[in-house]
């Protein structure tokens, strides 16, 4: 038994030695990791857009279809972070089918997009930000035609395969550039603490106010076959925002 005390004290010793080490090297990451605070919130926001369908109507109209509705409301989910008086948001976006439909030949144009902005808060106030931004926008218009009656001549899978119909899908490619600002007033909810940490709760209800510059718009497209004569009439335009969002921030 006497021979088992030394090696079971030294093991303990070594274990405990160790044990000590790694909690010193969590505090040094946790020190490192945790400079600042971090902060952000995920977002959901409903934009308004004028979008000009002026000369994609006309070039369906001359092909014997009815005019598409206005596309102008966009529905976003986005992410907002924070650091220091910087602001970074990015987020995926897009708009209502607009439809019409004659003589049984259904049209569907809708878009997508995605953008980076960054901006500066220039408030001194914690229950609210203002803030100037820039940023980038990468958007896609999706027009696709749907020949009821020419998909339906037929009843069986080859016949399909082969069949002559006039439905399609065309897409065209966007870049714009967006100049702005934004206002974010904060409703703080009971912090939670966690460990070391202490997670800050809020929910953002904001508005963002700003210009969409349409820099630059792709040919009209059917399976990377580019295409003449397209519509093209650029779509700058006032954009409006409202949005609302689960934010927090975590602090040592």
């Amino acid at each position: 038994m006497k021979k088992l005390i030394l090696p079971l004290f030294l093991a303990s010793l070594i274990l405990s030695t160790l044990s000590s080490n790694a909690q010193h090297k969590d505090t040094l990451k946790t020190r490192n990791w945790f400079k600042h605070e971090i902060a952000g919130a995920l977002q959901i926001q409903v934009t308004y857009r004028k979008s000009d369908l002026s000369q994609l109507n006309t070039a369906l109209n001359n092909g014997g279809l009815p005019s598409l509705s206005d596309n102008d409301i966009w529905i976003n989910a986005s992410m907002f972070h924070i650091k220091n008086h910087l602001i970074f948001e990015d987020g995926l976006g897009f708009t209502p089918f607009s439809t019409s439909e004659v003589n049984n030949v259904k049209t569907r144009y809708n878009q997508y997009q995605a953008f980076f902005r960054f901006g500066y808060d220039v408030s001194k106030n914690s229950g609210y930000r203002l803030y100037p931004f820039a940023g980038v926008n990468f958007s896609e218009a999706i027009l696709n035609i749907q020949d009821k009656d020419g998909e339906r001549n037929v009843s069986d899978f080859s016949g399909e395969l082969l069949n002559t119909t006039f439905s399609k899908t065309l897409y065209q490619s966007n870049f714009g550039i967006e100049l702005g600002a934004g206002f974010d007033y904060v409703i703080k909810l009971k912090p939670k603490q966690m460990d070391c940490f202490t997670l800050q709760r809020n929910i953002p209800i904001g508005l963002r106010l700003g210009y969409y510059v349409h820099a630059a718009s792709g040919d009209w497209k059917i399976d990377n076959y580019k295409l003449q004569g397209d519509p093209d009439k650029k779509q700058s335009a006032v954009f409006v925002s409202l949005n609302i969002g689960l934010g927090y921030a975590i602090k040592k």
